[in-house]
């Protein structure tokens, strides 16, 4: 499995543990694996990578989100996936120190497959802001 294919089911995972009240990682991530025939090992230590890692660092990341949206703006008011994508997004840059050109590429075309009209804008938006102050 490539790599962009597997930052798009860590998406995937990621997004519906939004969704759910059940938070037992390792036995979601287990049904998420079998359900979707995942048993290439790079590709389930990348994306188990991915969960445990944002699940482990969300205040931080949240609080990431947070400072850099619009004043008027909550957190609250981004959409599920939006939110989804940005905690991806950010997890990579800052924590697992992938080149922020390819996470924010891959994660904007993520935007246009399952986001709204506006959400590669604004998830790009977000995260070169994020990469623009921890450059300096």
């Amino acid at each position: 499995m490539k790599r962009t294919e597997a930052r798009e089911q860590a998406f995937r995972l990621l997004y519906s543990l939004q969704l759910i009240e059940e938070k037992d990682l390792e036995e979601q991530l287990e049904l998420f694996f079998e359900e979707n025939n995942i048993d290439d090992k790079d590709a389930v230590d990348y994306i188990r990578d991915i969960i445990i890692g944002t699940n482990n660092n969300n205040s931080e990341i949240e609080k990431a989100i947070s400072e850099n949206i619009k004043s008027d703006w909550d957190i609250t008011r981004i959409s599920k996936i939006d939110l989804t994508l940005l905690k991806l997004g950010i997890y990579e840059i800052e924590y697992s120190k992938l080149p922020y050109k390819v996470v924010i590429n891959e994660v904007v075309e993520l935007a246009k497959k399952y986001g709204d009209d506006n959400s590669k804008s604004f998830v790009n938006g977000v995260l070169a802001s994020i990469v623009k102050k921890s450059e300096v």
